[in-house]
């Protein structure tokens, strides 16, 4: 039995791709339609800025996971693929151990500047956006980063560059 394409797994699992779309698509035509109130009707959107800038938060959060389970997350990886292949791995155990630590402190310094902007109510000053709303995806991005990192190792999902050379090999 052929899957469906558009099954409910692949949605959940590609969730994050298309929270970032749909933002992105905001964003877009926000700012288009920003311009041409601007420039041609001569009234601008005074509360656009602060749509735009909790616009970008939310995309590069939401599609930093993706970007890990791609492979497009830059990567410096000549030093590694010098060394010989038992070094390789430990190198590999050691920088997942990194990857984890680092996205993990950024998870708890995260929940305490949440907790800060949930109890000082603070807020967008022209649409009143709670600053929670807006640095809130962050927490679930760092567990779906952990998550789509994981899954790239146990996929074996390369680099974009280790993918080029290898074709050209």
């Amino acid at each position: 039995m052929e899957e469906n394409k558009f099954s409910l797994k692949s949605c959940l699992a590609n969730l994050d791709l298309m929270i970032a779309g749909t933002v992105l698509a905001i964003l877009i035509v926000l700012t288009f339609a920003g311009v041409i109130w601007r420039y041609f009707l001569g009234k601008p959107f005074t509360w656009l800025e602060e749509v735009q800038t909790a616009c970008m938060v939310w995309i590069v959060f939401s599609a930093a996971g993706a970007a890990f389970r791609m492979g497009n997350h830059v990567a410096i990886e000549m030093i590694v693929d010098l060394m010989p292949k038992a070094l390789q791995k430990v190198m590999t155990i050691l920088i997942s151990v990194v990857v984890v630590a680092v996205l993990g402190y950024l998870f708890d310094k995260t929940i305490g500047f949440i907790q800060i902007f949930l109890r000082s109510g603070r807020a967008t000053s022209m649409m009143k956006i709670p600053f929670w709303l807006i640095y809130g995806i962050a927490i679930p991005a760092y567990i779906d980063m952990i998550v789509s990192y994981f899954y790239s190792i146990w996929k074996g999902v390369k680099s974009e560059a280790k993918e080029a050379a290898s074709v050209n090999e």
